[in-house]
């Protein structure tokens, strides 16, 4: 994502025989509803927001032994997570980036409405980067995110963590260079300790933690292109650090930018001691690019799976959404059937202007696309088996071409046909 596109995310810190033919309406798009929300959840216009827990499998119990000699110290970089659950057949997490602080949070229950009581698993936010104290998480709204992801044992909190203050002050390759050796050699640990300290005291031990986003690009001060070894080594430090503090169960996920980008995102991994995810943010750009080229391209979409598949890794996508090819239904019904098929831990769209789908009404298509396919899912569902309940009415206003009667054939048919199939009443006359 362009560099002043990033900065202007954080000051704001979203079938049948001849007779039938297929509706130009998806199943179950919003009328009104995707576009911005009013305080009571349906109107004016917001300002754009700025632009991240599996509960961990329990131990077996350990049968008990004789008492046996003090086991020597374990060096802290030894030290690794315990094994991330894998994906199922159900529906996998998802979730939405709808606002940093507690704006977010109460949202979250309006854009389950909108789409109709669907279960969103995940909640996603960011940590500022502008100061230490912001990184070691001297933030209120991380106490409601905790509120939200403790309701219910099954959430996850996604946090996105910077890896240096001024993350977004256009600091030159020379002086990030200069920063990441200095963060290698262990200046900034005691920055992370508090912040993992901080998310315990909170009650989210076991929360997603996508540090150093986007480390492939020109964006951040965190970026790894001036010195991938010393970003390398400074990612182990903070990961040994934070997995070193009491009672955290934090998973650690790393999450280039979709492509090459200023470096490829392959000369920057850490290693598979200090990943548990290997996520990947992938919006909809460059302009022209489809995507099926998205999916080929170096260092894309199947790229990222296949190393991830290589290093026994689930994946994720924490942002995704449109860009640069405007409301693009065929992008949403692309990128959603993908991770339907590729299973990641979870994902959560962007959703704000021009990426959104709720809170931006520049994508009424698109909005359409994701809400008929989202529409009521719950993490139980299976995605292979054909939908019994009834599809979920369109909302007033919203109505089936002229002399034509929709037929109800299931949220998932309709998905993979890619729209509503309905009767014509005048099929009889037509050619004549």
């Amino acid at each position: 994502m362009a560099a002043q596109h990033r900065r202007a995310r954080a000051r704001g810190m979203a079938v049948g025989a001849a007779v039938v033919v297929v509706s130009a309406a998806l199943a179950a798009g919003p009328a009104a509803g995707a576009g911005a929300v009013r305080a009571d959840g349906s109107g004016a216009a917001l300002p754009a927001p700025p632009h991240p827990a599996v509960t961990p499998a329990v131990p077996t119990p350990t049968i008990p032994r004789p008492t046996l000699p003090k086991p020597p110290v374990i060096d802290l970089p030894s030290l690794t997570a315990p094994p991330l659950p894998v994906p199922g057949r159900g529906v996998p997490a998802f979730g939405a980036f709808l606002a940093s602080d507690e704006r977010g949070v109460a949202r979250m229950e309006q854009f389950s409405r909108w789409l109709g009581g669907a279960e969103l698993r995940v909640g996603h936010t960011y940590l500022p980067g502008n100061r230490w104290s912001d990184i070691e998480g001297d933030i209120r709204f991380l106490e409601a995110w905790a509120r939200w992801r403790n309701a219910r044992d099954d959430r996850m909190l996604v946090l996105n963590v910077p890896m240096q203050e001024r993350n977004e002050e256009g600091v030159s390759d020379g002086e990030v260079r200069q920063l990441l050796r200095r963060g290698a050699a262990g200046e900034f640990d005691h920055h992370f300790r508090a912040l993992a300290e901080r998310l315990v005291r909170l009650k989210v031990p076991d929360t997603i933690l996508v540090l150093g986003w986007e480390m492939n690009g020109v964006t951040y001060t965190h970026r790894c292109g001036p010195d991938p070894a010393a970003w390398k080594k400074y990612w182990n430090r903070i990961v040994t650090t934070m997995r070193a503090v009491p009672g955290q169960r934090f998973r650690f996920d790393f999450t280039p930018s979709r492509g090459r980008d200023a470096v490829p995102w392959t000369a920057c991994y850490p290693g598979d001691d200090t990943v548990d995810i290997v996520g990947m943010d992938s919006y909809d750009q460059p302009a022209g690019r489809s995507f099926d080229e998205q999916v080929k391209e170096p260092y894309g979409l199947q790229a990222h799976v296949d190393f991830a598949k290589a290093h026994d890794k689930p994946v994720s996508y924490p942002e995704w959404g449109l860009f640069r090819n405007g409301d693009n239904p065929e992008y949403m019904r692309r990128m959603l059937a993908w991770m339907d098929k590729h299973r990641p831990l979870y994902n959560t769209v962007t959703d704000y202007c021009p990426h959104g789908v709720w809170q931006c009404d520049d994508n009424p298509d698109s909005s359409r696309v994701y809400r008929s396919v989202l529409h009521g899912r719950t993490h139980d569902e299976d995605p292979g088996t054909p939908e019994v309940t009834p599809a979920p009415s369109a909302p007033a206003g919203e109505l089936p071409p002229e002399n034509c009667s929709s037929l109800d054939l299931g949220r998932w048919v309709e998905h993979w046909l890619g729209g509503k199939i309905c009767l014509r009443f005048d099929w009889w006359s037509r050619g004549r």
